[in-house]
């Protein structure tokens, strides 16, 4: 064999193996997001009826996962905005 030709594990220069493991993994991890989005998704439902606003829900889970200080901005902000409009 040829020092140039492909081998069975690289194909182009490419590693056929570490290709096909990282593809994969790829694939298990969206089937995981996959799972989880239908568990969040359940969730909600579930909140749902229970009596809750999924939409309040949702604002709320996006306001805790920003910083303090980028809440008090967008709350002031909403604020100066609602007063400027006569609300």
């Amino acid at each position: 064999m040829a020092l140039d030709s492909p081998t069975k594990q690289e194909t182009g220069g490419i590693a056929a193996d570490r290709l096909r493991s990282l593809v994969e993994r790829i694939e298990r991890l969206e089937e995981e997001k996959k799972a989880l989005t239908d568990d969040i998704r359940d969730v909600y439902a579930e909140a749902k009826s229970a009596g809750f606003d999924v939409k309040v829900l949702r604002q709320l889970i996006r306001l805790r996962r920003s910083q303090p200080a980028e809440v008090e901005e967008q709350e002031t902000l909403l604020d100066l905005y609602r007063r400027a409009l006569g609300m």
